[in-house]
């Protein structure tokens, strides 16, 4: 075999193409022979390489030659180009600071830098002004798409509320509700603008009322959701819309009444509040529950603590005490404090308040979901939490629990009775096909809106009657035999027989819909009506 040294004496020679072919070659089979390296297609190599690199004839300037200019093109040949990469990974960047709100200096900060240098050393990241651009850009894509779902949505819903960030500025938001394609809801975040202005109704109604015209959508709004703030509802008038005060605010209005009316949970809630807050100041309580939680075998979790305008963090509050009883309790007689835990009965009060609160908490999660059909639902589940409530109000509890749960019954049916007489509230949950009348609490509600729906499907039914029926004249002229004596008397009892076949027509395509079997929970009503758009469709009409 040749010896490596050998190799230097072969290779020794003008260095013309063909030379530097048939060395290579030679070369390229002992190095492979040496595992130095694998083969590579030899017409890569040329003598103009050579030539312009200043190689001096000897295999290691052929070495040289080949890891210089062969091995990093046949390594780098499998990749992407830089060009055709580059518009992928700005989008994926782009991607990246939409979906989880970072800053635009993030392309400024040296251990971003150094990652993405590690992934792609070939990829430039943009300059904060660039990505900046990109993101403008990127929205403007986006809310072009938004503006064309919107433009195809026959009627809209709007929602609204007014909020107020840590630093104290008020931003104004309005969302768009709409069914989509495959009878789907839709939602469009019209926009979040900042509201620096007095928050008067007029005001608020003059930003709505731009974006309402921007959007394309001020002949299509049939409804708008707003908190019962003086100037929303003032607002709403003030655009001529119908007004709708928001379920879940509410909800959370009624639950804030029971529990500010009884002293002892309000001195249960006061306790509570000092005890989450010393937690959550103090490095040393802090660390000893996190111990505590993982030497008992437990998942380890934090205190929470109440906010004042939302009812459900008082529940999570006291939740999150009941769970961790045992560690908190062990952590605070291991500390020097002057705070109270609370009592074995005061455990019982929190415990049978959890209960009657644990139902309004899923119904205000229920209605706040974009996906489903909410307004149907409002109905049924006052009902279901009025039910709810009495069954736990003949439990064993103690006092203040039976109190607390007769008040939260009493509130909840004066809103119940007031949302039954509601057109838009009885409709909804009748047109349900998942509700109908079983939806009802009072069956004198639903007996009303039973007649209510019928002479609305009568006014749609005349409607089309009006416009496909032809011309009377010539009828009445036969049936008054030419005299113009009792041409009124003739025209009035045709148009009496008429609208009397409206009605009947009306009334036996309502009751055909609310004889069938009402339809699964789970199922989609909006798809049932899609379905059954030939059979009834004037109650298609209502429905959508």
């Amino acid at each position: 075999m040749m010896s490596f040294k050998s190799a230097f004496v072969v290779f020794c020679g003008p260095c013309s193409e063909e030379n530097v072919k048939k060395h290579y070659k030679n070369l390229q089979m002992l190095f492979k022979q040496k595992g130095a390296f694998d083969v590579v297609n030899d017409k890569n190599i040329i003598a103009e390489d050579y030539k312009e690199l200043g190689y001096n004839n000897n295999t290691s300037s052929m070495l040289r030659h080949y890891r210089a200019l062969h091995e990093n093109k046949e390594e780098t040949r499998a990749l992407p180009s830089q060009a055709t990469r580059k518009p992928e990974l700005d989008e994926a960047l782009v991607s990246m600071i939409v979906k989880d709100t970072q800053p635009f200096s993030v392309v400024d900060d040296v251990g971003f830098r150094t990652f993405v240098s590690k992934l792609d050393p070939n990829y430039i990241l943009p300059t904060r002004q660039a990505l900046k651009a990109m993101v403008e850009a990127k929205y403007e894509t986006a809310k072009e798409k938004a503006k064309a779902k919107v433009e195809k949505a026959a009627a809209v819903s709007l929602t609204s509320d007014m909020w107020t960030s840590i630093h104290m500025d008020a931003y104004l938001a309005v969302t768009c509700h709409f069914v989509g394609e495959n009878t789907r809801l839709d939602s469009v975040l019209l926009g979040v603008q900042a509201f620096p202005q007095s928050h008067t109704a007029e005001n608020i109604a003059c930003v709505k009322a731009s974006m309402m015209e921007e959007w394309g959508i001020s002949n299509k709004v049939t409804c708008m959701v707003t908190d019962g703030a003086p100037n929303m509802v003032a607002c709403v008038k003030e655009l001529k819309l119908l007004h709708h005060i928001c379920i879940a605010h509410t909800l959370n209005l009624v639950v804030k009444k029971a529990l500010d009316q009884h002293p002892v949970v309000s001195g249960i809630r006061a306790k509570a509040r000092k005890l989450v807050g010393y937690f959550r100041s103090s490095t040393t309580a802090k660390e000893k529950l996190t111990q505590v939680q993982f030497h008992l075998g437990m998942e380890q979790k934090k205190l929470m603590q109440e906010v004042e305008t939302r009812w459900n963090s008082t529940s999570l509050m006291l939740q999150r005490l009941v769970e961790l009883r045992e560690p908190v309790g062990a952590v605070l007689a291991g500390l020097q404090h002057d705070l109270a835990f609370f009592t074995s009965d005061e455990f019982n009060i929190v415990t049978g308040c959890l209960a009657l609160l644990s139902p309004f908490y899923d119904a205000t999660v229920e209605l706040s979901a974009e996906e489903n059909v909410s307004a149907s639902k409002i109905v049924p589940l006052m009902k279901m939490l009025e039910q709810m409530l009495q069954e736990e109000v003949i439990k064993p509890a103690p006092a203040v629990v039976v109190q607390m749960g007769e008040q939260l019954i009493g509130l909840l049916r004066e809103r119940l009775y007031t949302l039954q007489s509601m057109s838009i509230m009885s409709l909804a949950t009748l047109l349900d096909p998942r509700f109908k009348v079983i939806g009802f609490f009072s069956q004198t509600k639903a007996a009303e809106a039973i007649k209510r729906l019928t002479s609305e499907c009568a006014i749609i039914r005349r409607s089309v009657h009006s416009r496909e029926e032809t011309p009377q004249a010539s009828t009445s002229h036969d049936v008054t035999g030419g005299s113009k004596l009792w041409h009124r008397l003739d025209a009035s009892v045709m148009e009496a027989r008429s609208s009397q076949n409206v009605t009947a027509d009306a009334t036996v395509e309502v009751q055909r819909y609310l004889a069938e079997p009402n339809i699964s929970r789970l199922e989609n009503p909006l798809e049932y009506w899609e379905r059954q758009k030939m059979l009834y469709p004037n109650l298609y009409s209502l429905a959508h």
